[in-house]
C-alpha cells in the first residue's frame, strides 16, 4: 500500500487539495482532527498527565483544562514537547487505519510532517503551495478575527513553505481557483 503525506503551511489549500484526492478513491487521515479526538480517550490522558503533571492543566474530574492547553500553545518549548509526545500515538492510529483501509493508497494530511521527521513513514510527500497573499486571505476569510500580524506570527513558528517545498516529491500549486491550481 503506498503511504501518502499531505502537507503545506498554514492556508495553503491542504485540506481542498485532499478532497480531490479522497474523489479518487484515497482515504484521508487528518492528523489534526484525529489528534484532538485522542485528548478524550482516558488512556491516552493517563500517559499525558504522567508527562505534563502541571496542575493547570487539568479539571478535577481528570480531564485536560483545553483553555489552559490552548495558551499554552504560545510557549515554544512546551508546543515541542507536547508535540513529541502526541505525534507517536497519532502515527500509530494512522498505521493502525491505514492497515484497515482496502485501498491501493492512503493519504495523511498534516502541517507538520516535515518539522517532526514524520516524512519518513511515507513513501511519497504532496507539499499544497500558494502565494502568501493568497493564505494570509484564506486565513482571515476563516478567522476573521486574526489581524495579517497574527496570522505572520503563525506562520513564521512554521517550517518556511520553500523549505517545504524543495523537500516534497511533488508540489502542487493552489489557487483561488480549480483553474488555477491546474495551471502551475
Amino acid at each position: 500500500m503506498l503511504k501518502i503525506g499531505l502537507t503545506g503551511g498554514i492556508g495553503t489549500g491542504k485540506t481542498y487539495l485532499s478532497t480531490h484526492f479522497r474523489d479518487m478513491g484515497i482515504p484521508v487521515y487528518y492528523a489534526d482532527d484525529e489528534a484532538k479526538k485522542l485528548y478524550r480517550q482516558p488512556f491516552f490522558l493517563e500517559e499525558m498527565r504522567k508527562v505534563f503533571p502541571e496542575e493547570r492543566l487539568w479539571l478535577s474530574d481528570g480531564t485536560l483544562n483545553m483553555s489552559e492547553l490552548s495558551q499554552s500553545f504560545e510557549n515554544e518549548d512546551f508546543l515541542k514537547r507536547l508535540s513529541h509526545f502526541v505525534h507517536p500515538f497519532v502515527m500509530r492510529d494512522f498505521e493502525r487505519w491505514a492497515a484497515a483501509q482496502n485501498t491501493h493508497a492512503v493519504m495523511m494530511e498534516s502541517a507538520i510532517i516535515f518539522e517532526y521527521g514524520l516524512d519518513s513513514y511515507f513513501d511519497k510527500i504532496i507539499v499544497a503551495d500558494a502565494s502568501e497573499a493568497l493564505r494570509i486571505k484564506r486565513i482571515q476569510s476563516r478567522n476573521p478575527h486574526l489581524t495579517e500580524a497574527d496570522i505572520r506570527q503563525r506562520m513564521s513558528r512554521q517550517m518556511p513553505q520553500e523549505e517545504k517545498c524543495s523537500r516534497a516529491d511533488l508540489v502542487v500549486c493552489t489557487g483561488e481557483t480549480y483553474q488555477e491550481m491546474l495551471h502551475f
